[in-house]
């Protein structure tokens, strides 16, 4: 049998099985064995059998093994051999080789010649013969799919063949679906059960078919396929686009396609009436509480009951489960079915009869009545709005959207319909990313009620589409301002709509960063009774003009950010982590962010996570924390491309653009600022001008262009002045101060740091303190105090927090000691940055330390000794990857990471390299060291 002991499959990697690798092994080594030569395969419908059966033929082939194939079908199921003549009709050639009694009884049976009926034993026996004599010429193996369609004939021949093959060069393999009768007898023969795939490997498979996937829908189809392959290549083709984005909720029950329609369906259809009535409310209810069940189809019209259900489980598609008595479907697909099966007519009844017994749960009766209703009805309407805002409560956006459109179906009034309307596609442009669904929402909206359009909640949620379109800030201002002054909401400060909305005024605000917006916005918080909001106040300091945040404001913002702690409200977390951006208390709210993020991850609020991608990104940056900055970084413009958010995308731009500009890749920095400025300039948004001229800077500084730096940080704050509502103005003083004397404009670097003085800067972060007294101690003219400053800076308490800015300040610290001769006392602040800046990958300014060190008379070997000696283990394994061609994403596959953390990772290796892109690593990567020879 050595000739069949190679049908373990082989396909090339792209064709391969997904999670079958262990079942072609068992099917191989069964067919492979000596002591017998036949299996059967079973198992559930969309199991894959047939997808086996190809693998098991293509590698048998592949060895030399001659493959006959014949399949089961239905309309041919009374054609007596029709089966038999599928699969032996490869071999009409070799009838030549039996006798004669033998070849007239094949010929007559395969349709080649006339004559009586042969008797069932001679065709059995011919068929063996005919089957040994190919043998005879090379191994052959038999695959019969769908054995329960084989006509009875054919059947009792594969049977004989299948009982008499052992020592034989021949194997035979059947494949049939798990208890469905055939005329095929089995009995004795080896028989393996085809498993589900296991969740890994389902998981891949989906991932492989459909890598677009929303996270949340993904898992509710790996929930409802249970592993089914054909399921999970199905299930998703019968979303819509919006379903499978997440963006618009997905049914109760999930639909079907053809195939999957064909092979369930029928099953139920074949039920009695009071059986399937009693599996729709089942289904419907999804709890399986079989009280609610009993209680409901007492309701029916059919009076059924529980006994109505022993059709179902004798088939198999459902059973009663003991603890806690409950049913419970075989497979979830069953449950779909069900509701395939089912008119429209019966899922009204079926939902008017959950309604009532459900009358003490309020949610599910009143989606339970949206679904029955089909008439306008405003009482209906009513209890989906409410149960909508407890939706939204829990965080489930997209289902309160969809109680909302429901509600606003039902609506009888135009007014009532354009405000729930408005309502949805505000929770859509805020929460979900659905901005094409919103913007139709609102169209929507409008024809139902055209003086609906100035209220807040449909002011709001154009503002957003608005932003995230073609339009610009000063638009978009003024149609929120507008919708916020002509509103009826009476400046209540309980109102959600308005408040909502003056947060929403708060983000234009700043991302204008012109004094005359905050006009309004000053306005209208002024009048909120009984009082604003505190969040409101404080964050139009601390975010809107943070250079000019007292002491007051900061202990309101400590006690805000300490009431955040366990806070559960995305928007009021991303809001407080807002206020808290420009005081550096970001690591304050790092843990309700990350709850954010992982929720994001999970197919939360996009924009939330968005929010807190940003603030976790700007804090690690300050915390020298890099390599996750690139990623979260990559992550957030993944999430602006995907969600429709394009006004978020200069976010991760300027992070990214901060990093790789202290780690001296300028070419990339100045890249990443450009398109932030070719972007937000025609718009009018200057705080994304504004960031983007800081990354110019640095990149400029890591060049040694301190000309350039201070003419790109002269624009964003002119020296000599801290302007209000230029929140960035609190960020870059310490840049143009240091830009400012090292061009010998030491005036205007004076000017700054007076002006520096008038404000709060210095109070409001261990970060700013310490850069604040770098600044003084860069601008004073006499050197015992010019000492003073420098060591009174690197002395603020918490400012080793933040390692770039403290090796920055300690950097210019040694180069003044150094050109003030006192060398020795140069030495220690040099090498303290060096290290600094090396352990950060920033080479441009590791490069600096290591000059003035050499200057002061130490002896620094470049870039520690030999190019890229400083790389860690998983560093240098990336790096000799990249080498050689491979993308990120085939980078990450091989070393079981994310295609961004490869990334992240790559933006720290060429600094230590001394290269700026991956098409110089060849060259930069050392030789790797090889162990001594004994």
């Amino acid at each position: 049998m050595a000739h069949l002991t190679t049908f373990t499959p082989a396909p090339a990697p792209s064709e391969r099985l997904v999670g079958r690798e262990q079942d072609l092994d068992r099917v191989s080594a069964a067919l492979s064995r000596e002591a017998g030569g036949a299996l059967l395969l079973s198992g559930d419908p969309g199991v894959g059998k047939s997808a086996v059966l190809d693998a098991v033929a293509a590698a048998a082939m592949a060895s030399g093994t001659q493959v006959l194939r014949a399949a089961g079908v239905q309309f041919e199921a009374d054609i007596s051999y029709a089966a038999l003549h599928q699969i032996l009709l490869p071999l009409h050639g070799n009838l030549s080789r039996l006798s004669a009694p033998s070849r007239e009884a094949m010929g007559v049976a395969l349709g080649f010649g006339a004559g009586p009926p042969p008797e069932r034993l001679i065709v059995c026996t011919a068929a063996l013969h005919l089957l040994r004599s190919a043998a005879e010429d090379g191994p052959v193996l038999l695959i019969v799919d769908d054995l329960p369609w084989v006509d009875r004939a054919s059947a009792a021949v594969f049977g004989f063949l299948a009982r008499r093959l052992s020592g034989e060069r021949v194997r035979f393999l059947g494949a049939s679906r798990t208890g469905v009768d055939s005329f095929f007898d089995g009995s004795g023969l080896p028989t393996y059960e085809l498993p589900a795939l296991d969740a890994p490997s389902a998981a891949r498979l989906v991932d492989v078919h459909f890598p677009d996937l929303a996270h949340p829908v993904r898992r509710r189809l790996l929930d409802a396929a249970q592993g089914n392959p054909l399921a999970l290549l199905e299930l998703p083709g019968a979303l819509r686009t919006d379903q499978r984005r997440a963006r618009e909720v997905l049914p109760a029950v999930l639909p079907l396609g053809e195939r999957l329609q064909s092979l369930f369906v029928s099953r139920v259809r074949s039920l009695p009436a009071a059986t399937r009535t009693l599996l729709l409310l089942a289904t419907l209810d999804g709890t399986g509480d079989l009280g609610v069940l009993s209680a409901a189809a007492r309701d029916t019209r059919g009076h059924a009951d529980l006994r109505d259900l022993d059709p179902a489980e004798q088939d198999g598609l459902v059973r009663v489960e003991e603890s806690p008595r409950r049913l419970a479907f075989r497979h979830p697909l069953i449950m779909s079915a069900v509701v395939e099966a089912a008119t429209n007519s019966a899922r009204r009844a079926a939902h008017r009869a959950l309604a009532r017994v459900l009358a003490d749960k309020p949610e599910q009766r009143a989606w339970h009545l949206g679904e029955a209703t089909l008439e306008p009805d405003e009482d209906v309407a009513c209890l989906l709005e409410r149960a909508a805002r407890r939706i939204l409560d829990r965080g489930d956006a997209v289902a309160a959207i969809a109680a909302l459109t429901r509600a606003a179906d039902l609506s009888p009034l135009g007014g009532d319909r354009a405000r729930r309307l408005a309502e949805a596609a505000y929770v859509g442009a805020e929460a979900i990313g659905a901005l094409h669904s919103a913007s139709e929402l609102l169209e929507d909206a409008w024809r139902a009620d055209p003086g609906h359009g100035a209220s807040l909640r449909s002011a709001t949620a154009a503002v957003q589409l608005v932003l995230n379109g073609d339009g610009d800030l000063v638009t978009a201002h003024r149609l929120l301002v507008g919708a916020i002054e002509e509103g009826g909401h009476g400046y209540d400060a309980d109102d959600p709509a308005l408040v909502d909305a003056l947060h929403f005024l708060l983000l234009l605000c700043n991302y204008g960063a012109r004094e005359e917006l905050w006009a309004p916005y000053c306005a209208a918080v002024s009048r909120l009774r009984p009082a604003p909001p505190p969040l409101l106040l404080v964050a139009a300091r601390t975010w809107g003009d943070p250079a000019h945040a007292d002491a007051a404001t900061l202990r309101a913002l400590d006690e805000i950010i300490d009431d955040t702690t366990k806070e559960t409200d995305p928007a009021r977390v991303v809001r407080v982590g807002t206020a808290a951006l420009y005081p550096d208390r970001l690591h304050a709210v790092r843990e309700a962010a990350w709850r954010l993020v992982r929720q994001g991850r999970e197919g939360g609020p996009v924009r939330r996570h968005i929010g807190a991608l940003l603030h976790l990104g700007l804090d690690d940056y300050h915390r020298g924390e890099w390599a996750e900055v690139l990623e979260l970084s990559e992550e957030g413009l993944t999430l602006c491309s995907t969600s429709g958010y394009t006004v978020c995308t200069w976010f991760f731009q300027y992070t990214k653009g901060l990093v790789t500009a202290s780690q001296g890749d300028t070419a990339t920095a100045h890249a990443l600022a450009g398109a932030m400025t070719n972007w937000a300039a025609p718009r009018g948004i200057l705080a994304a001008v504004h960031c983007a001229q800081h990354v110019h800077a640095l990149a400029h500084i890591a060049d040694g262009d301190f000309d350039a730096a201070f003419g790109r940080v002269h624009t964003i704050s002119p020296a000599g002045t801290i302007l209000p509502y230029v929140p960035h103005a609190a960020w870059v003083f310490f840049d143009l101060v240091e830009s400012a004397v090292r061009t010998g404009r030491r005036a205007e670097a004076s000017a700054h740091v007076r002006a520096l003085r008038g404000t709060n800067v210095a109070g409001l972060s261990p970060r700013l303190a310490l850069l604040a007294g770098g600044a003084e101690a860069l601008a004073a003219e006499d050197g015992a105090q010019t000492a003073r400053l420098f060591a009174a800076a690197l002395a603020v308490p918490e400012a080793e927090r933040s390692p770039f800015a403290v090796a920055r300040v300690r950097l210019a610290q040694g180069e003044w000691l150094r050109r003030s001769r006192a060398l020795s006392e140069s030495k220690a602040p040099l090498a303290a940055a060096l290290e600094t800046f090396e352990r950060l990958g920033s080479a441009s300014w590791a490069e600096r330390a290591r000059k003035e060190l050499r200057a002061a008379g130490r002896a620094v070997p470049p870039a520690d000794g030999v190019p890229g000696s400083s790389l860690t283990a998983q560093e240098r394994e990336i790096a000799e990857l990249a080498a050689t061609g491979l993308t990120n994403k085939q980078i990450a596959e091989r070393l079981f990471i994310s295609h961004r953390t490869v990334g992240a990772h790559l933006y720290q290796i060429y600094p230590k390299l001394g290269i700026a892109s991956r098409t110089a690593l060849r060259d930069a990567l050392p030789p790797p060291v090889r162990p001594a020879e004994g």
